[in-house]
């Protein structure tokens, strides 16, 4: 249920987070929870998806590394790109810039092997997918914000590079590494396991929107059509990229939603963790959320409706 109507339950949950302070209420939970509060849930998301990451899923990935390293390498050429691009030409302020580069930077998201499943795409290619750009953020995400960042913005390579690894990497392997040395999980833990991800995503998106109320308020219509655009060529990159490389098409279908549904999540997390609660910066990443949430579902339905994908 919490799956099956997450787009749903997002914008319940930001809506509370953004109204709150019209209910006159002496506290407010969201806003107090912190940049603190988001890098721990970010480790609860992480290390659930560690363990969810079936063994011979991650078997796979070692087997097949020439096509996940080929499809990783298209996620991390294509959207760096992309954000490039719209900030060089609509020359955003440095803070709302970093943003938009963060959002092209960071690996997939876990809702695009949900939404695969959906698309009749192939799940274990997009969870390949995930688990292999994942692994390599710590490497890639700091050295193109490093080409990237404007020297107007104060950014710390080493700092980026500490975050990644503490909160997305080593949360992932210690969740996998559990489920492998217990010999895997029952069916009750798996599912508490993903309802614990869900949940911490949610809350994550709760508390960015609590921090950034007037920001999110007075946000720019230029802002929301790059988004939009770097989705949009996500998508397309995805699709196209995949073709190049002679992908099938169920194949194409998972690459196509792991490269336009960024980890919005874990971008939110790290402009905070790089720039403070005060940056525009988090802004980008908090609406790239529910972009890519509506238009990966909306794509996900209509492939759903297409039927499943031939192999050739």
């Amino acid at each position: 249920m919490l799956q099956k109507f997450l787009l749903i339950w997002l914008l319940l949950i930001s809506a509370t987070a953004f109204l709150w302070p019209k209910l006159e209420l002496p506290y407010d939970p969201f806003a107090a929870a912190g940049g603190t509060g988001i890098n721990g849930l970010i480790v609860v998301v992480m290390f659930c998806i560690g363990t969810l990451l079936p063994v011979h899923e991650v078997d796979t990935l070692i087997r097949q590394w020439p096509t996940v390293l080929a499809g990783t390498a298209i996620q991390y050429i294509s959207m760096p790109l992309l954000a490039w691009t719209m900030v060089q030409i609509f020359r955003p302020d440095p803070g709302t810039a970093a943003g938009i580069l963060i959002v092209g930077c960071v690996p997939g998201a876990m809702a695009s092997n949900v939404l695969t499943l959906s698309a009749h795409g192939n799940v274990s290619y997009s969870v390949s997918l995930t688990t292999s750009a994942t692994l390599l953020s710590p490497l890639v995400v700091p050295l193109i914000l490093g080409f990237a960042l404007s020297e107007d913005v104060n950014y710390n390579g080493a700092k980026a590079v500490q975050m990644l690894v503490l909160t997305i990497v080593l949360p992932v392997i210690y969740g996998h590494l559990l489920c492998r040395c217990l010999g895997g999980f029952s069916t009750a833990v798996l599912t508490a396991s993903g309802i614990g991800a869900n949940l911490a995503i949610l809350a994550i998106i709760a508390i960015a929107v609590g921090l950034k109320r007037n920001a999110l308020q007075e946000a720019a219509w230029t802002v929301v059509g790059i988004l939009a655009i770097i989705n949009a060529g996500g998508y397309l990159a995805g699709y196209f990229g995949g073709l190049s490389v002679r992908l099938p098409e169920p194949m194409r279908r998972a690459l196509t939603l792991e490269v336009g549904m960024q980890n919005a999540g874990a971008g939110t997390a790290l402009a905070l963790h790089l720039f403070g609660e005060g940056s525009p910066a988090v802004v980008p990443c908090i609406l790239y959320t529910f972009g890519c949430m509506l238009t990966g579902t909306i794509l996900a339905s209509v492939w759903h409706q297409a039927g499943p994908a031939r192999n050739g």
